[in-house]
């Protein structure tokens, strides 16, 4: 397995989105798209088993991680084009793309907006809506208010884990904890407002790419439902429900691999 060090590429309104590959370079890219208050780190579990089957490019959202944390509202329109201008960037003209929770939207975005980029789509712990829209405006603003992340990091892990990984020294949970505490509160808000003001209830019937919608039967953010409605409005999509909260990956992390690999290793 070949490994590439961080690197940046500047979008065009000017902010640094930091980015690493794994894997052989002549196998096919896989795109990995993360959560609100995560970096790409969240996935280095999964990258042995994955670098078997694809070339990962992972990358740190705008307000994440080495990304640039410009101040105000995101996007998703923004965070969808920050990813085309990181392929447009490394040249790479289409790759699979797997997003869990604010990275599945993203996903679906992708396929939405630019398909002709994406090979195959697997929308983990996510929606096509999360609403109603003014249920974000308040933590928004306390988390602007707050002195630090301590508050909204034990809530985010609290959502993310089971009871059982957070009773305890969890290694895997405190890694997250420090990412969590790491990570500057404008990056967190401004990607909650992008949550905030998107609505792909309709839009997502445009998705043509083969789609593998994945939920948590457990998961109190993006729920089992969400799923189930995500996966009957994409054309042909397929779903699967892992007995997990939010983070499948990291929790069912087995179940969750043999799925996606499955899943964008099979013959058309």
């Amino acid at each position: 397995m070949t490994s590439q060090t961080l690197a940046a590429v500047t979008t065009g309104d000017g902010v640094r989105i930091a980015y690493r590959f794994d894997g052989d370079q002549n196998k096919p890219v896989l795109l990995l798209s993360n959560s609100i208050g995560t970096d790409l780190h969240m996935w280095d579990g999964q990258v042995p088993a994955l670098t078997e089957h694809f070339r990962l490019l992972r990358y740190d959202a705008r307000g994440h991680g080495a990304s640039d944390v410009p101040e105000g509202a995101y996007s998703l329109d923004r965070l969808g084009r920050d990813v085309v201008e990181l392929l447009d960037a490394l040249d790479l003209q289409r790759v699979h793309v797997l997003g869990l929770s604010l990275g599945g939207i993203v996903a679906q975005w992708l396929g939405i907006h630019v398909p002709e980029r994406v090979d195959r789509l697997v929308l983990s712990n996510t929606a096509a809506h999360l609403g109603p829209a003014d249920q974000w405006d308040q933590p928004i603003a306390e988390l602007l208010q707050a002195p630090d992340m301590r508050a909204t990091a034990e809530m985010f892990l609290h959502n993310w884990f089971p009871a059982s990984m957070l009773q305890g020294d969890n290694e895997i949970v405190e890694g997250f904890r420090r990412t969590l505490l790491a990570t500057q509160r404008q990056g967190v808000a401004g990607s909650w407002a992008a949550v905030r003001d998107y609505d792909l209830r309709r839009t997502a019937t445009l998705i043509p790419n083969p789609t593998l919608v994945i939920a948590g039967e457990h998961d109190t953010v993006t729920s089992a439902d969400h799923g189930r409605q995500l996966a009957a409005t994409v054309p042909g999509a397929r779903f699967t429900l892992l007995p997990t909260v939010h983070m499948a990956n990291i929790e069912g992390q087995t179940q969750f691999l043999n799925t996606v690999v499955a899943f964008l290793t099979e013959q058309s």
